[in-house]
C-alpha cells in the first residue's frame, strides 16, 4: 500500500503526528510494506501511546485523504529500539538506505535475524506477519 509516489506525503504526515506528541522525527523512510522512523520519544508520552496514535492517525490519513483501499491497516505489533546518542547517525543512515537494503534482505529476514542476534525470546511473529 505504500507507493513510492506517496512516500513524501506519508513521511510529512507521520512527522506532523509525532510533533504533536512532543516526539520529533529525526528521519522517516518507507518501502512498500513498512516504515522506519527514528524519533526522540517525549518524556510526556509512553512509547505504546505514541505508536498507537501514529498508526491510528496515519491509517485514517491513508483511508480518508489518500483514497487507499479501505482494507489498509498496520500490523498489530511493532518493534521499537532505543538508540544511544553515539549511534543516531548510523541508524539515520540505515533508515535512509531502506530501498537498497531490502533488495538484498527482506524485512522478514531482517527482523528474524535481529530477534535471534539480540536473544529476543518472546518474539511472536503473529504481530508482524499476516
Amino acid at each position: 500500500f505504500i507507493d513510492q509516489d506517496k512516500n513524501e506525503r506519508l513521511h510529512a504526515y507521520l512527522s506532523g503526528v509525532l510533533k504533536q506528541l512532543d516526539s520529533p522525527a529525526l528521519i522517516i523512510n518507507s518501502v512498500s510494506d513498512h516504515v522506519h522512523t527514528l524519533f526522540r520519544l517525549s518524556k510526556n508520552h509512553a512509547l505504546s501511546k505514541v505508536v498507537e496514535e501514529v498508526k491510528k492517525e496515519s491509517s485514517k490519513w491513508f483511508k480518508e485523504k489518500d483514497g487507499v483501499n479501505d482494507k489498509f491497516s498496520w500490523q498489530i505489533g511493532y518493534a521499537a529500539y532505543s538508540v544511544s546518542s553515539s549511534k543516531v547517525d548510523i541508524v539515520r543512515h540505515y533508515i535512509l538506505r531502506q530501498q537498497e537494503h531490502h533488495k538484498i534482505q527482506t524485512f522478514k529476514e531482517e527482523v528474524e535475524e535481529f530477534m535471534k542476534r539480540y536473544d529476543v525470546l518472546d518474539y511472536d511473529e503473529r504481530y508482524f506477519w499476516r
